[in-house]
């Protein structure tokens, strides 16, 4: 009897701890308000304040990026996810520009790195460098695991609509595209 007892508490215990690193990863609802996001009120505010280099060393402040739709994804080159998911959000925003609709790549990666795979594989939407800071800039618009890639969709008014960890698909690309 206590096997079986010490078998069922052990399961309990993988299905929790499953449980939980679901909660932490699991992609977010599209349409829920920056209210309903963790940490997302004063990150969000923060973020629009900011001002990123791009890879030649021009700033790029993010208040430019108001009053649109914003597609903001977090990449770097070393991420085999991130950059094969490049060539789909350049589409997007080819296709989504005449609608307003901005896209952002912010590299968590070394200028020089993305110097070199953007004269290989250009991209028609603005590139900026978070650098390693993007990792925590990342966490704090959703991105408990930290993990890449991670993108996030702004309204025109700001407000952070959706959010998702890992590659995105072009069903993802579809749904947020009647968002804003």
């Amino acid at each position: 009897m206590k096997r079986r007892q010490l078998i069922y508490a052990g399961a309990a215990a993988a299905m929790t701890g499953a449980g939980v690193a679901w909660w932490q990863i699991r992609p977010h609802d599209s349409g829920t308000t920056a209210q309903g996001l963790a940490g997302s009120g004063a990150a969000i505010n923060t973020f629009w304040q900011q001002s990123f280099d791009t890879p030649e060393g021009t700033p790029l402040p993010m208040a430019g990026f108001a009053g649109k739709p914003l597609l903001l994804n977090f990449w770097a080159t070393w991420c085999p996810p991130c950059v094969e998911e490049l060539p789909l959000l350049d589409r997007f925003y080819r296709e989504h520009q005449s609608r307003n609709w901005q896209v952002l790549g912010l590299a968590v990666d070394q200028p020089s790195a993305v110097r070199a795979w953007l004269q290989r594989k250009p991209l028609g939407f603005p590139v900026a460098m978070a650098g390693l800071q993007g990792t925590e800039l990342s966490k704090s618009l959703g991105n408990l695991a930290g993990g890449l890639p991670f993108t996030v969709v702004f309204g025109a008014d700001g407000r952070l609509l959706h959010r998702k960890s890992g590659q995105v698909s072009p069903q993802d690309l579809e749904q947020w595209a009647q968002l804003a």
